[in-house]
């Protein structure tokens, strides 16, 4: 069997609030409009009331919240009617845990090191705090564990029909270990007697005595676990002794306001196998590994064959039965060995499907300016976070950035700060603040190796820490992926790029400690024969400290610096360099050629799940690049208007001028066109209240300030308060009113380009019409399918009377769909066909992009795109159109093209002669063309 590349892709979010029933009733619209994959969230069964899917609990179900197996069934048989395919989410990094609906982790609190899930887990159990020594840190609770034991919250309950003890602690189930079950038996039989009670007592005493082999574990746990079906036996047949159980329990539940009750339930809290704890103690004594800061969110070790193997047994059944055509990966920064993880994925994948070429991969990649994805990973691309930067950056007008940088400058009281310094303190913030726990256990690593060598052995702990604190902070990309095989050159480069920034710090007087940091990093110093022992030592250090840098890169950058750093918000996207301001049109053609040359079966993405506002309210604001002076003039006059809407607190205004104007720049991206603003409070006052602890500046989620946040709040309110006719209402209405014509021909024109590009477009679900979203959860709302399905079925043919109704989003519909098709018609003019750059020549030649697509079929594609059209506009039209606004502009065409075209959006036939095309004539009826022959 041949691999499958899909032609489009339409990107699902799946809740209990949409079902696979809810996308079978979708399809027909999504098959109407185009669409070959469905490009689906996680299904597999997960935390309750899950959003998102990606808290996985167990990975051998279907979420039963979804419809399970027979609503996935209907899914495919549905898909399967209309041609087309299934792409599935797959997250190998973590598990949810916590609650008690994971009974892998479940099993390793009630077992500790002797369950065979143990290894499942990145848990280290012999840290370097002594009474941490074979029990994991569940940092779950709201108080102090001694506020929260007196209190009464931690309750012992004995289950009759499992036989088994449980401490719940509100919704978490914390099962006791086997071994400590004498304890409360003990307890009963000081309140009565039972013979059987007595002899089991007994028994559960003898499991304390630890095996010394796997073999011997394994059989103490059998052992337990045939002694508590004995107990659950005799609750359930013996009154009495289920009574004497039930008193035990009491007598452990102390009573609140009496200290010395609690005794029993401490003691025995004790001798579990995990140590209840305060959820602030985990920043700094963690000892499993998370994603990123989240507790609940346990890391896998899915490098190990058997943890491999148990968490995508049924995702390969499924594509062994032929639903399932590709696969993302989600998150392949967080695995400890990326490129092996993907080859094994690949192999087995191959094997399911019965397919003698490469399975449909992508892998969730977020890559540098200057970073390529990995030659030997066995993917297709990434899921094009990498083109949606690209994308927006040739609509970003370059003589905005110096105007715009002085608003922001003066906004910042005279002093704007280096992008990258941002970044630094950002990502200093969150090592410190949020994983504190795993640099240390980095540097303590680090110490152990360097203490085998009396070269190297000097270096301290405390030094080791700050070196590596400082590396970390300067890295430049998510990850390096240095192995057993070596270092790569890029690899080098990297952490070459991070020291020497590091060093410039001056964080630590000996700075040759960052000469032997480099050489743990690269693997260098093991690889001297004196040191070749090391070698699996410092691989897996190595290796550890890559699976670190993502997390703070993530956290530091995307969710600090993008919202502490604002100049201009559509930048900072996932993925993105809000310190480059946009990008040449030369340059956007030569990432695509790179991306035909390499990857041309990759994704192509516009919006995303994660993505910081939507396609098209992030293509209103780069409008503003072009707007600047006008923008400038606008901001002042606004912070005048509404300063009786601030507070004072401290004797700084609240909002803080940075916070106003990320404010007003949301504003711009998500003013409805239609002018209905229901619901517009609640949306802004939601994403502010995020990017303002996200900031961690003025408030945070961990220390929130609730006067600022109140603050805040208030000024959304009184400022949108649309009930009357405010000055600033009236005069931001007629400045979006301005905008908002640039902001669409952006939105558009990506959509054009993303269609034509190398790569498989997506489409994120709803933003086939205008995508106005900002972070999530605003960008999960619920879609209106029916509306869709009515526009498409009503589409005018006339294509003037799409532009005279744009703000209906029925013209975006239209050009999503006229693309689709056409690439469906003619998938290898889009999969291998050739990419010619097109180069205007002219008055207006700057603001066209322009590309020709060929294939060995002799089909034949151009695509027209202006940008920076405010500049284009005449008195009677924001539109640029025909020959008024074109004039003499040409596009020479490539050899051998042909000289009559039809414009797809349009109908219209389009002649070229002499081998030029007149940009007059392509965009004559609507602002963009796409030809065809």
């Amino acid at each position: 069997m041949a691999r499958r590349i899909p032609a489009a892709t339409y990107r699902l979010q799946f809740h209990a609030g949409f079902t696979f029933d809810d996308a079978v009733a979708a399809l027909p619209t999504l098959a109407a409009l185009g669409v070959s994959d469905v490009y689906a969230s996680p299904i597999l069964k997960a935390r309750a009331g899950s959003m998102h899917g990606y808290d996985i609990t167990d990975h051998n179900a279907l979420n039963p919240e979804l419809g399970g197996a027979d609503g996935y069934a209907r899914l495919i048989e549905a898909l399967r009617a209309h041609g087309m395919g299934i792409i599935l989410d797959v997250v190998p990094n973590h598990m949810g845990i916590g609650q008690a609906d994971n009974d892998w982790w479940l099993d390793v609190l009630e077992w500790g090191e002797a369950s065979p899930f143990a290894t499942f887990f990145d848990i280290d159990w012999s840290p370097a705090k002594a009474e941490l020594k074979d029990k994991v840190l569940l940092p779950v609770l709201g108080d102090h564990y001694g506020a929260v034991l007196e209190q009464g919250q931690l309750k012992l309950a004995f289950d009759a029909a499992k036989g088994a003890f449980n401490v719940w602690y509100w919704d978490h189930r914390f099962p006791v270990a086997p071994s400590a079950y004498a304890a409360i038996l003990a307890q009963a039989l000081e309140v009565g007697s039972s013979p059987d009670l007595e002899d089991l007592t007994g028994s559960f005493r003898e499991l304390r005595r630890r095996g010394r082999t796997r073999r011997a574990e394994a059989l103490r746990r059998a052992r337990g676990t045939a002694l508590k079906d004995r107990l659950a036996a005799l609750a359930s047949t013996t009154p009495e002794a289920a009574n004497l159980l039930d008193r035990a329990v009491d007598r452990f539940n102390g009573t609140p306001g009496k200290a010395t009750t609690f005794r029993p339930l401490h003691r025995l809290l004790e001798d579990q196998n995990y140590r209840l704890a305060f959820w602030r103690v985990a920043s700094d004594e963690i000892n499993y590994r998370r994603f990123f800061q989240i507790n609940d969110l346990a890391g896998l070790r899915v490098e190990e064959p058997e943890v491999f193997d148990a968490t995508h047994a049924l995702t390969l059944d499924l594509v062994a039965e032929g639903t399932v055509t590709g696969l993302r990966i989600d998150h392949i920064d967080g695995l400890f060995a990326p490129r092996h993880y993907l080859h094994r994925l690949q192999h087995k994948a191959c094997a399911a499907a019965g397919q003698d070429t490469p399975f449909y991969l992508l892998v969730e990649k977020i890559l540098g300016p200057h970073e390529f994805l990995r030659d030997g990973w066995p993917v297709a691309g990434t899921t094009g976070y990498d083109f949606m930067i690209e994308v927006n950056g040739v609509f970003i007008d370059p003589a905005g950035e110096k105007p715009l940088t002085r608003l922001y400058r003066r906004l910042l009281g005279g002093v704007l700060p280096d992008f990258e310094d941002v970044v630094y303190e950002g990502k200093r913030q969150v090592m410190a603040q949020e994983l504190a726990a795993e640099l240390r256990v980095l540097a303590n690593g680090m110490e152990r190796v360097l203490e085998q060598d009396w070269y190297s052995r000097d270096f301290t702990t405390g030094n080791l820490h700050i070196a590596l604190r400082e590396v970390v902070a300067c890295f430049p990309v998510y990850r390096t992926y240095v192995n057993r095989d070596g270092t790569a050159p890029e690899d080098v480069r990297d952490i070459d790029w991070a020291l020497a920034r590091a060093r410039r710090t001056r964080a630590i007087a000996d700075q040759s400690i960052y000469t032997v940091v480099r050489s743990l990093l690269t693997s260098d110093y093991a690889r001297v024969k004196e040191r070749r022992r090391l070698l699996p030592e410092v691989i897996r250090l190595g290796r550890k400290f890559q699976q670190y840098t993502g997390p703070v890169m993530a956290k530091g950058v995307e969710d600090t610096a993008f919202y502490r750093y604002n100049r201009l918000v559509s930048l900072n996207e996932v993925g993105g360099h809000p310190s480059t301001f946009g990008q040449s049109v030369s340059a956007f053609h030569r990432q695509n050629q790179e991306r035909l040359r390499h990857h041309p079966a990759g994704m192509l993405a516009t919006a995303t799940h994660d993505h910081k506002r939507g396609e098209d309210a992030r293509a209103r604001i780069t409008a503003l690049s072009e707007l600047a002076a006008e923008w400038d003039k606008r901001v002042r006059r606004w912070m005048t208007l509404n300063r009786r809407a601030r507070r004072i607190i401290d004797d700084a205004p609240a909002p803080h001028p940075n916070d106003e104007y990320l404010f007003y720049q949301a504003l711009v991206g998500v003013w409805p066109l239609d002018g209905g603003t229901e619901g517009l409070v609640e949306r802004l006052t939601g994403f502010m209240m995020k990017a303002l602890r996200e900031a961690k500046l003025r408030t945070s989620w961990t220390t929130p300030d609730e006067q600022y946040e109140q603050a805040v709040e208030q000024f959304v309110s009184r400022v949108l308060d649309t009930q009357r006719a405010t000055p600033f209402l009236t005069d931001f209405t007629a400045f979006h009113a301005m905008v908002a014509p640039a902001g669409m021909l952006n939105g558009l024109g990506q959509v054009v380009l993303k269609h034509v590009s190398p790569g498989v477009p997506d489409t994120y679900q709803g933003t086939e019409l205008w995508d106005d979203s900002l972070v999530d959860p605003d960008n999960r709302r619920p879609v209106d399918y029916a509306r869709r399905k009515a526009l498409l079925d009503s589409l005018p043919e006339n294509a003037a009377d799409l532009l005279a109704d744009w703000t209906s989003g029925a013209i975006k519909l239209h050009i999503v769909r006229a693309l689709l098709h056409h690439r469906r018609a003619c998938p290898d003019l889009f999969t291998t066909g050739a990419y010619v750059p097109l180069e205007a020549e002219g008055r207006r030649a700057d603001h066209l992009i322009a590309l020709a697509r060929s294939d060995e079929a002799g089909n034949w594609l151009i695509a027209c795109v202006p940008r920076l059209t405010v500049r284009l506009r005449t008195e009677d039209s924001p539109w640029p159109l025909g020959e008024t606004v074109w004039g003499k502009t040409r596009i020479p065409l490539p050899d051998g093209a042909p000289t009559h075209w039809r414009n797809l959006l349009t109908g219209e036939e389009v002649t070229a002669e002499d081998g030029v095309l007149m940009a007059a004539d392509a965009l004559r009826t609507l602002p963009l063309a796409v030809l065809v022959a």
